[in-house]
């Protein structure tokens, strides 16, 4: 599973597929102060892109893979946040 779950943050590491979306919902509707952390992330189905989208969860890091930052930046960029 590419999803880490450490305490409230979610970290999204390597692929994140079709299946993790229902579990990346499940915790971002149970954890209204969820933050997602994409720094490993090499890689997100569409379906979970939804879910983060949907959210109001914040992002701690955008992917360090610069190819997948660039698409996700301007979707979530805004929603990024210094720290943890």
């Amino acid at each position: 599973m590419t999803l880490r779950i450490v305490k409230s943050t979610v970290n999204v590491e390597a692929v994140c597929t079709v299946e993790e979306a229902m579990t990346l919902l499940e915790f971002l509707q149970a954890n209204a102060a969820a933050r997602i952390n994409l720094r490993a992330c090499t890689h997100i189905h569409a379906a979970a892109l939804q879910v983060l989208l949907a959210s109001a969860a914040k992002i701690t890091a955008l992917p360090d893979d610069g190819f997948l930052s660039r698409w996700l930046a301007p979707a979530l960029g805004h929603r990024l946040v210094k720290g943890k």
